[in-house]
Order: structure tokens, then C-alpha cells, then sequence
């Protein structure tokens, strides 16, 4: 028997790309696939080794976190992003799981704003705490019992990155309605075209973090995506809150987890050689696309490509699968996108060379 909050939720996006999947196993030089930000690259060894090590104590892990996680977390942001005062932070298990429960473990039960093209677990938060969610790009003058908005720069799918003025806008925004502004910074390290800016960046936060949550993930950045291991930074109000209900629903980072994170947090270098990788496939496919005929439209960082020939979404991923590729159409992320496809830069650059061959 279903649920009432599981019956408001939308089919889950990628099964209806299983046809489609179908078709581009079938080339006879097999199925790249570029529809998923999902890793293929290993883990840097410093990080295995933190991972093995701490293996052997078999207690509950603090909600929390160790000590040397939340330094490693503020040392991180501070160095890496420029992020000063420090700010409250909280572990998490991946941070999927953090956006989809945190309108409920909030109690939020009014409007929840999402960005017009949106990774599609912002709606799905919103559904499961019983909240309306509701598309905006920009801060909307007549939304009435706005709780929480999410934001996301750089964004996925499209790879659009916010200024400081534009993240200034929500940041005021939010405290005029006295809402919660929760920015989805998963792609913050992942920039091509000038450096993206957290919302906790003094030059938008003037260093006042009330209201202010942004959420990290170390799945992209250092490969930790079967780690499940992410954070929350921001208001120590809101992550008090947090961590008070996520201790009371056994919501915590495995031990091994946290000290695999703060090798992460700690090696600036396996975190830029990653970024290289992605830097040389990103150079590959945008050379192909182009030569092929599509447009790339934003994209200036994040794993991602947000293209489009002007044509029904699905008619390009059809394109793309007869050649054997496997692309994400824009339809999942809401109706603005339904003309354009997300393709993903996680995929070798030995992958990445062979769509070009076949898009040639």
C-alpha cells in the first residue's frame, strides 16, 4: 500500500531513459555512458588508507562528527573558498539524503522555492515533507509562506554559476521573509570559467551566516560518491537544530567515513588532479559537440554539459543513443529544459575520444 507523501512523488526520472539505454547497449562498440555525475575514477590511495585504517572500532560515530572532521571542514572552507568567520558545520551521509529529508527535519510545511531548472531531489524535498514547491530563477515578488529555497551554484544540470549579486539578492531575500536559504555548493571546486562563490563567501554574507546553509559533497570533487559523504555549514542555530533531530533519527556518518573524509578535506592536491582530469574530458566532448552542431549554453563548471539543436529533448537523446551514447534529456529537470540534454564529463577521456570519434 502506497503512502499519502509517496503517491505525490514523481516517477523516478531514469527509468524512462531505459529504452533508450536499451538502444545504445546495442552499438557494436558498446554504451558510453555520459547521463549520470556518478565517478569513474578511483580514489586517491592517501584517502583507501584513512578508510582502512580507522576500520577496526566498531562503536556508534558521533551525529556530530570527530573533532578533526569539523576542523578539517572548516580549515577546508576556509582555505579552499575564502569562507571567514568559521561556520557551524555538520557531517552528513551524501548529501542527496541531506536535501531530501532536510524540509522535513525542519518542519517545513509552506512554500519551498527550487531554481527553475533543478536537480530534481529539491521538488522531491519539498513532496516529502508535505511543502509546495514552487520554480523560480529569480527572487519572486508574490510567493506567499516561503520556509525554505533552495539554491544552486554551479548548477546542475546547466552549469550556470551565480554572481555575487545575484547570490546577494536571495541571500536579502531570505531574510525578508524569514526563510531558510539552503545553496547546493556540490560543484564549488568544479569551476571552468571565472571561481563560483558560496553563499557564506563574505563578500555575500558579509560574514553574517543567519539563515544561511550551504550543503558539500566530496562525491565529485574527490571521488567519494560511494563514500556517501558530505556536509552542512552555516547558521549554528539551524545546524544545532539539525543535528539535535539527526541524532534522534540515527542520521550519522559512518566512523571510517569521517576519517576517509578528513584525508579528503586535508589533500588539496587529489583534489586538483581530479579536477584536471575533468578539465581534459570537458575540453574533448566540447570540441565534439560543437563540430556536431549543438550549442553549449552556460556550462562555465560543474560535471557537465547543458546542450541543445533546438529540438525536443528526446529526439536528441534518441540521436545520441543510436550512436551509442547515453545522455540525460533536460525534461528531468523541469520544463525550461525541454530542448536541451545534460552530458556528464564522468566518463574516461579514452571514452570521452570515442564519442568524439562517433559524433565525427
Amino acid at each position: 500500500m502506497r503512502t499519502p507523501s509517496s503517491s505525490t512523488l514523481p516517477d523516478f526520472p531514469w527509468n524512462s531513459l531505459e529504452p533508450a539505454k536499451a538502444q545504445a547497449s546495442q552499438h557494436p562498440d558498446g554504451l558510453i555512458n555520459l547521463s549520470v555525475g556518478s565517478p569513474v575514477d578511483d580514489v586517491a590511495p592517501g584517502i583507501q588508507l584513512a578508510l582502512a585504517e580507522a576500520g577496526a572500532p566498531g562503536g556508534y560515530p558521533q551525529t556530530i562528527g570527530t573533532p578533526q572532521l569539523r576542523q578539517a571542514i572548516v580549515d577546508s572552507l576556509a582555505r579552499r573558498y575564502g569562507i571567514d568567520p568559521a561556520p557551524a558545520v555538520l557531517p552528513v551521509i551524501g548529501t542527496k539524503e541531506a536535501i531530501a529529508l532536510l524540509p522535513s527535519l525542519l518542519g517545513v510545511r509552506g512554500t519551498v522555492i527550487i531554481p527553475e531548472v533543478a536537480y530534481p531531489t529539491y521538488e522531491v524535498a519539498a513532496l516529502l515533507a508535505g511543502a509546495t514547491p514552487l520554480r523560480a530563477s529569480t527572487p519572486p515578488a508574490d510567493a506567499e509562506d516561503v520556509d525554505l529555497i533552495f539554491i544552486n551554484s554551479p548548477s546542475n544540470p546547466t552549469g550556470a554559476v551565480a554572481n555575487h549579486e545575484q547570490l546577494r539578492a536571495w541571500v536579502d531575500y531570505a531574510r525578508e521573509h524569514d526563510a531558510i536559504l539552503a545553496s547546493d555548493e556540490c560543484y564549488l571546486g568544479l569551476s571552468w570559467e571565472g571561481q563560483a562563490a558560496s553563499i557564506l563567501d563574505p563578500a555575500v554574507s558579509a560574514g553574517d551566516y543567519a539563515n544561511l546553509l550551504a550543503i558539500h559533497s566530496l562525491s565529485k570533487t574527490s571521488n567519494l560518491a560511494a563514500y556517501r559523504s558530505g556536509f552542512f555549514a552555516g547558521d549554528a542555530e539551524l545546524i544545532a537544530e539539525l543535528t539535535e533531530v539527526r541524532k534522534h533519527a540515527g542520521l550519522m556518518m559512518p566512523g571510517p567515513i569521517q576519517a576517509a573524509t578528513v584525508a579528503a578535506l586535508e589533500d588539496d592536491d587529489q583534489e586538483q588532479a581530479q579536477k584536471l582530469r575533468y578539465a581534459n574530458r570537458r575540453a574533448v566532448l566540447m570540441r565534439a559537440l560543437v563540430d556536431a552542431g549543438f550549442r553549449i549554453e552556460h556550462s562555465e563548471a560543474g560535471l557537465y554539459l547543458w546542450i541543445t539543436r533546438d529540438e525536443d529533448c528526446w529526439d536528441t537523446v534518441q540521436w545520441f543513443a543510436e550512436r551509442g551514447i547515453l545522455v540525460a534529456p533536460g525534461a528531468f529537470y523541469g520544463p525550461a529544459g525541454e530542448r536541451f540534454v545534460r552530458v556528464a564529463l564522468t566518463a574516461s577521456l579514452e571514452q570521452c575520444e570515442q564519442v568524439a570519434q562517433r559524433l565525427s
